[in-house]
């Protein structure tokens, strides 16, 4: 009988020492190169700034000329074309000429107003701009750039004398509701090619802010909140104003509720429940998302509604809270409240719907006797219905869309009031009619 035992395992064999040492200089060397470039790249950064105040007066243009310049004169080397070294050189040239031009240093102050700083849109706003002269001689003649929303108004400042001043008026488009920013004033030194450019900065921006048109609504239009205020709801407190009944003592209640004199009738302490009153909360929404928008005037239509509400609920001392998809309202003042309408801009792509800027909004503040939600003609009536579930039956939703020529009306659906505008004008009288 031959018995069958399993052979011994064969060692594993050693790791090579030579194996091992290239793989120290191969980590040793990466992590050189890592700290080389890392060296380069401060070093280059160090080397950018230092000779940032040459390269920065460059243009664009003076770049693609400088480079130009190159080509020419190294295919010139290269292939012993004279006509090519003949443009290299002319363009070097003017790039060389153009360098007087930048020099000259000029010792202003600046100041722009803008009057007035707020105004309703289609009004008159107009810019003043006001150089003066602070240096101890008779400035040269130079140029002065200054942006105005989109568009730039170029200057040109005389030679001004020694603490003289020059002064120049210009308009400021105010048609569409906006806030438009004019400035920084900026001083412009170069030659008439835009090679060479050097600009110094003299003054901060300034902000006109161009406000929705609004409607004037009377103090009673206020009445969507008023009937709701101190109305009685069906929740019990222990700390109101309405009684409507007494319980047992349990622990941990206020000694000021207990009814003594039915205690001691009772021999049972007894404290005193009330109805809760609401207590007026208006929660002000409008839902930006562009495709629930026929046009940018429907749009426009919808922020003067939440303004023009706004500003009334603020006159009427009424605690309010207003959003819409990315921006929170200032509710301080009206003019507080108009300022950031007018950053107010619609959202293109990835608008949440109207149910999530309500429930986000509505975090930040008491829960809301009353929500009104601005919208536009295209938005589902869907997503406003789903507004109610967000809040309990205490909260009434309001909705106002908006309508570019559309009869104005009022219609009921679920348990929300939807309030169809199609002019600002009848914004007044369709809230007077609305009865939470």
């Amino acid at each position: 009988m031959t018995l069958e035992t399993d052979a011994p395992a064969t060692p594993a064999a050693p790791p090579s020492q030579a194996r091992i040492a290239l793989r120290s200089v191969r980590r040793s060397l990466a992590a050189s190169a890592r700290a080389g470039l890392a060296s380069a790249g401060r070093g280059g950064a160090a080397v950018g700034r230092f000779i940032e105040p040459v390269t920065g007066v460059v243009s664009p243009v003076g770049w693609l000329v400088l480079g130009a310049s190159v080509v020419a004169l190294g295919l010139a080397w290269a292939m012993g074309w004279i006509e090519l070294a003949f443009v290299g050189a002319t363009l070097l040239a003017a790039v060389l000429l153009a360098v007087p031009f930048v020099f000259g240093r000029m010792r202003y102050r600046v100041e722009i107003e803008l009057q007035p700083r707020r105004v309703v849109a289609g009004e008159r706003a107009l810019g003043r701009l006001v150089v003066h002269n602070v240096a101890d001689a008779t400035s040269v003649p130079s140029q002065l750039e200054l942006p105005v929303g989109r568009g730039l108004a170029e200057f040109v400042i005389p030679s001004i004398p020694a603490g003289g001043q020059h002064e120049e008026l210009f308009a400021v488009p105010t048609q569409r509701r906006a806030v438009i920013t004019a400035g920084p004033a900026a001083s412009v030194r170069g030659d008439q090619l835009g090679l060479l450019r050097r600009e110094v900065r003299w003054t901060e921006p300034v902000e006109l802010f161009v406000h929705p048109v609004t409607a004037r609504l009377k103090p009673s239009a206020a009445g969507l909140v008023r009937d709701l205020e101190g109305e009685i709801t069906k929740t019990i407190t222990d700390n109101d104003i309405s009684f409507h009944a007494l319980r047992a003592y349990e622990p941990g209640d206020a000694l000021r509720n207990v009814h003594w004199r039915t205690s001691a009738r009772t021999g049972q302490l007894m404290v005193r429940q009330y109805e809760e009153t609401r207590r007026s909360q208006l929660l002000l929404v409008q839902a930006t998302n562009r495709a629930h928008y026929a046009s940018d005037d429907e749009f426009e239509l919808a922020v003067s509604v939440l303004a023009s509400l706004g500003v009334q609920v603020i006159r009427d001392a009424t605690r309010l809270a207003t959003a819409t998809d990315r921006l929170r309202l200032n509710t301080a003042t009206p003019t507080a409240l108009l300022d950031d309408t007018s950053r107010i801009a619609p959202v293109e792509s990835a608008a949440a719907p109207v149910r999530d800027v309500v429930r986000e909004a509505a975090k930040r503040v008491p829960t809301p006797s009353v929500v009104i939600v601005v919208g536009g003609s295209l938005a589902p009536l869907a997503e406003f219905r789903a507004v109610e579930t967000v809040f309990g039956s205490d909260t009434q939703v309001i909705v106002f869309r908006a309508e570019l020529g559309a009869a104005s009306r009022i219609t009921r659906v679920g348990e929300s009031t939807v309030v169809t505008v199609g002019t600002l004008d009848e914004l007044s009288r369709l809230v007077r009619r609305v009865r939470p």
